[in-house]
């Protein structure tokens, strides 16, 4: 992978949660990015597809006024359309292969791959540019995601050259234990959206980046 995907790939990955309103959601994406998220996905599962456009559009701006890119979560006829960065696909969301066909070699494509290393391995080979692994810690977002755990980034760290993304309960808190395992990524929701204030959790966040790694 190019270096400068790898330098792209790496700090906060904010991900909007449609169950979070209040402030428009473009307003909300902003004050995360000011807080140093580094990429945005846009998630929403909802079946209205003028009003999830029109977001994915209002988003699409706030990014590219940042230099930030953004993802849409499973929608890939979505991203082309609007002409988003990429796309976050998971186990049942359309298939990589498909994916990249559809939005080109420069998009970015991510893979959930949940506590499974083969599944990455999988991803890796078939062209994705990131993969994510999780739930870490209790979520809010995903109650009954399977658990992973910090051995597993370890695991992939040492065998795949591609970013690597923690998702799950992540918090400034309890996060930095997983960059050290070899996450490349901190993927939060709720941790970042559902805080009084969005742009100090999302800089918490981003700013254990910035720490000195624990001497082993």
């Amino acid at each position: 992978m190019k270096a400068s995907r790898r330098r792209l790939l790496r700090g906060l990955y904010a991900i909007t949660d449609a169950t979070l309103r209040g402030d428009p959601l473009a307003q909300q994406v902003e004050r995360a990015i000011v807080g140093g998220a580094r990429v945005i996905q846009y998630r929403d599962k909802g079946h209205d597809a003028a009003r999830r456009e029109a977001e994915a559009r209002a988003l699409l701006a706030v990014c590219r006024r940042h230099g930030v890119p953004l993802l849409i979560n499973d929608d890939v006829e979505l991203a082309a359309r609007i002409g988003a960065q990429g796309v976050h696909i998971g186990r049942d969301d359309a298939h990589l292969t498909a994916a990249r066909a559809r939005l080109g070699p420069r998009a970015i494509i991510g893979v959930s791959c949940y506590n499974r290393l083969e599944l990455a391995r999988e991803a890796v080979a078939g062209g994705a540019d990131y993969v994510a692994f999780g739930r870490f810690f209790p979520s809010e977002s995903k109650p009954d995601a399977v658990p992973a755990s910090p051995r597993l980034l370890a695991a992939a760290r040492a065998e795949l050259d591609c970013p690597l993304v923690a998702i799950g309960g992540i918090t400034a808190e309890n996060g930095r234990p997983l960059i050290e395992a070899g996450a490349d990524m901190l993927a939060v929701i709720r941790g970042v959206f559902a805080a009084p204030d969005v742009t100090l959790a999302a800089r918490r966040i981003a700013q254990l980046f910035n720490e000195p790694e624990t001497a082993s």
